[in-house]
C-alpha cells in the first residue's frame, strides 16, 4: 500500500493470511491495495525513517527515552542486518504511514533472531503481531533455519503473550547496562 515509491513487482499480503504469496487469493501487488486496511509487505532501507519514527512513537508510550544510534543501530546498517540471506525486515503500512515493524537476522548456520517487533497501539491484540511473526517464520523455514530467539523488554507484556501463544517459551533474562531505559529483557525462543 506504498503511495511514495513503485513497487509494482513487491507482494503484498493482507494481515491474517499465511498462505503461500503465490496461492493466495488476497494477496496482490502493492498498488491494488491502495486505500485498504493494514498489509504486511517486505521492507528496504528506504522504509527506515517510518520505521523509527514508529519505534519511536511506541517508546513515547512508554515513556523511554528514544536515541536511534542507541536504541536501533541494526536499522541504521540495514544493509548489513536485514539484506538476504542474512536476514529479512517487514513492515505494515495502512493509510501510506509505516504502523508496524519487524526484522530477522541470522546469527548462524541455524539460528535467527527476531527484532524490532512493534505495532502502533491500535493494531494490538487483532492478529498483526502473529501475521508479523508468521512472515519471519516464514523466512526461517525458506532459510533452512532451525530456531529462532528474541530479546523483549519486560515492560512489553502484551508482546509476550503473543509469543507464549504461538509456542516461544522463555529462556533466560538480561539486564541491559547503561541503559537510559533501566532496560531488562526476557528471551524467548522456540524451534521454527
Amino acid at each position: 500500500m506504498r503511495q511514495d515509491s513503485p513497487r509494482s513487482s513487491r507482494r503484498a499480503r493482507s494481515i491474517g493470511c499465511v498462505c503461500s504469496p503465490s496461492r493466495c487469493p488476497t494477496v496482490r501487488a502493492e498498488p491494488a491495495l491502495t486505500g485498504a486496511g493494514p498489509v504486511i509487505a517486505p521492507a528496504d532501507r528506504a522504509d527506515v525513517p517510518g520505521v523509527i519514527a514508529l519505534i519511536g512513537r511506541v517508546y513515547a508510550e512508554y515513556g523511554f527515552v528514544f536515541d536511534p544510534p542507541v536504541e536501533v543501530p541494526d536499522l541504521l546498517a540495514f544493509e548489513r542486518h536485514y539484506e538476504p540471506p542474512r536476514g529479512a525486515f517487514f513492515v505494515v503500512r495502512q493509510a501510506g504511514s509505516i504502523v508496524g515493524s519487524v526484522g530477522v537476522e541470522r546469527l548462524d548456520g541455524t539460528t535467527a533472531e527476531l527484532h524490532r517487533l512493534y505495532l502502533d497501539a491500535p493494531l494490538r491484540g487483532r492478529g498483526t503481531g502473529r501475521g508479523l511473526v508468521e512472515e519471519v517464520l516464514a523466512w526461517c523455514r525458506m532459510s533452512a533455519v532451525a530456531r529462532l530467539v528474541l530479546w523483549s523488554d519486560t515492560r512489553f507484556e502484551q508482546a509476550h503473550r503473543l509469543y507464549r501463544r504461538i509456542d516461544f517459551r522463555q529462556t533466560g533474562e538480561r539486564t541491559l547496562p547503561n541503559d537510559p531505559n533501566q532496560t531488562r529483557e526476557y528471551c524467548f525462543e522456540r524451534p521454527v
